[in-house]
């Protein structure tokens, strides 16, 4: 039987949905019989305990496992977590996750376009740092963990080779 962690709106104890085959629906045990059929796009129809809930899907964050969606006319953030990643979060490893960011380098030749950061800027996993023409395309370069900018090697316009050092955090 599969499991799956669902924390709605940063609550302290999530719910636990439980499937017994991998195509079988999930359900929530102890609490009556659930159907949620797909009626659109981000649209679903729930019936829950014999009453009928309109479920519309506003916003789907695969990256963080989480979902916004609105029932009725209350609006819910759901976390979602498999067993697995339960497991790791109940234990407090997932706190080691975190990537230690120690540099950035040119993944290909190019162009410094714009330099987006300046030394000593506390920058998050995912912000634009650099802007580097290659090939006529503009690629921005994104930071892959939380750091802080502590060097920056690089100038705008001055062109890079594949591998050269752009900032060291």
């Amino acid at each position: 039987m599969a499991k799956l962690y669902a924390t709605v709106n940063t609550g302290k104890e999530p719910l636990v949905l439980e499937r017994a085959t991998p195509n079988a629906p999930w359900a929530l045990p102890k609490s009556g019989t659930a159907d949620l059929m797909k009626t659109g796009p981000g649209q679903y129809s729930l019936m829950l305990n014999g009453r009928s809930h309109r479920v519309l899907v506003l916003k789907e964050d695969k990256e963080n496992k989480t979902v916004r969606m609105r029932i009725g006319a209350h609006s819910y953030t759901v976390q979602l977590e498999d067993e697995q990643a339960h497991l790791m979060h109940e234990l407090g490893l997932d706190k080691a996750q975190g990537v230690t960011v120690k540099e950035i380098k040119a993944p290909m030749p190019g162009l410094v376009l714009k330099i987006l950061v300046k030394e000593g800027d506390a920058v998050k996993k995912n912000d634009a740092i650099i802007i580097l023409e290659a090939m006529k395309m503009e690629n921005v370069i994104k930071c892959p963990g939380d750091a802080v900018v502590k060097k920056i090697h690089v100038q705008e316009k001055v062109a890079v080779e594949k591998g050269q050092l752009l900032v060291g955090f």
